[in-house]
């Protein structure tokens, strides 16, 4: 086994669906980010990136240190070739520090056409044996996204044998079939799940019905809220020693289409996890808060999937969701003035006075008080800030800092 000692910190890789969500996940800690662009992509319906946006994305991460990949890795027909050269060509000029590819002819295509733009190979090239690590290696490649199905002693097996950056999941939603290789979407929806369009259909709601003649008795209670095809999502946030332990060069938060305060919150969590374990590997302790802020983000139960052993029925959503505690983004700092301990907080959900509210920011701050009084951006006193964006102040009990923000729960 690696020695931990010997190693540095790996890279902490976060889901930016849009600019805003990027600047967040840099500020709340992550290393790299993630997006995707107008092309090549496989979720269609995320925020996407222009160039332009892509070029503020990029001046943004080098601010702070920190890079920018674009995922790349639809599974393309002969139809989705075209305008591919150009297209990486672009991303390397604009300054892109990785494009993340599946699909073979898109690789070719990214190396003729921007040969010193580097190329990790997609999560959806279903990656879980060491020889396939290699093979990849041979063909120049300086990293490889694991699959989910993959084992933590296969990971081992990887590192011991293959001298090269590996990428896995830690957290965020699990697909039902192998590694995205799914034609639901397109049975039901006609949108293609390996050219961006998944539907989502192992997460819609489905009755059970006996095989047999028209007009059999639907068997499923009708309490029951089944999501018969469906998996409870990945979170490593309370075994992460073992993965620092491997080796693992970049960890990896999948959710491109999840909220700001998502992103946000999970970032903080990990990026405090693995700053802490590498302070002292020795004597690394959980803390419960680290879980407890964990399950604020959470939109569904959580599991370790295929790292300890097989999934089994437990690691799926069967039956009625867990009653998992809800949280809104309610409001984003702008400005604190310390004389007056007044915060100038740009509203993103309704909050008002008497609410019980959390602020938190990078490196795991965080306390909790009670709204005695707003302001609107006029200094007239309000009861409620319900319109969508609009500017209000709010004395509160401790210092806080811009992008700091304010949750709280439904």
């Amino acid at each position: 086994m690696t020695d931990i000692h010997s190693k540095t910190k790996p890279e902490l890789l976060a889901p930016a669906g849009n600019l805003e969500k990027l600047k967040f996940a840099i500020h709340y800690g992550a290393d790299a980010v993630y997006i995707g662009g107008k092309q090549f992509g496989l979720r269609s319906k995320a925020g996407n990136f222009s160039y332009e946006d892509m070029e503020e994305g990029v001046a943004f991460a080098r601010k702070y240190g920190a890079k920018v990949y674009v995922a790349a890795n639809i599974i393309a027909h002969n139809e989705n070739l075209d305008g591919a050269k150009e297209y990486f060509k672009a991303l390397y000029e604009i300054g892109i520090d990785a494009v993340i590819v599946a699909d073979p002819a898109l690789i070719t295509a990214c190396k003729e056409a921007a040969p010193n733009l580097e190329i990790h190979i997609s999560t959806q090239a279903s990656i879980a044996n060491w020889r396939t690590v290699e093979f990849w290696k041979n063909e120049g490649i300086p990293r490889v996204v694991l699959a989910r199905e993959v084992s933590l002693e296969e990971i081992k097996e990887m590192k011991e044998k293959v001298d090269i950056e590996l990428e896995a999941f830690i957290h965020g939603a699990m697909c039902i079939s192998y590694s995205g290789r799914c034609v639901l979407s397109n049975h039901m929806t006609a949108r293609d799940a390996n050219r961006g369009g998944c539907a989502q259909s192992c997460r819609w709601k489905y009755d059970l019905f006996e095989d047999g003649t028209e007009g059999s008795e639907n068997i499923s209670a009708e309490s029951d809220e089944s999501y018969t095809m469906s998996s409870q999502d990945l979170s490593m946030v309370e075994h992460m020693p073992d993965l620092l332990a491997l080796g693992v060069d970049s960890l990896k938060i999948e959710g491109r289409m999840k909220s700001i305060h998502y992103v946000a919150t999970v970032v903080n969590v990990y990026r405090k996890i693995i700053d802490t374990y590498f302070e002292d590997p020795d004597h690394f302790e959980l803390n419960p808060e680290w879980v407890d802020e964990i399950w604020k983000a959470a939109q569904r139960s959580l599991t370790t999937a295929f790292y300890y052993n097989e999934p089994t029925e437990k690691d799926q959503l069967f039956g009625k969701p867990a009653r998992i505690p809800k949280y809104d983004f309610s409001g984003l700092v702008l400005e604190y003035d310390e004389t007056t301990q007044i915060a100038t907080i740009q509203q993103r959900n309704s909050f008002g006075v008497g609410d019980e509210v959390e602020f938190f920011g990078p490196n795991f701050y965080h306390f909790k008080q009670t709204i005695e009084e707003i302001w609107d951006e006029n200094g007239e006193s309000i009861d409620r800030a319900k319109h969508a964006m609009m500017i209000t102040k709010v004395k509160v009990d401790q210092p806080l800092k811009y992008y700091d923000m304010m949750r709280k729960r439904k």
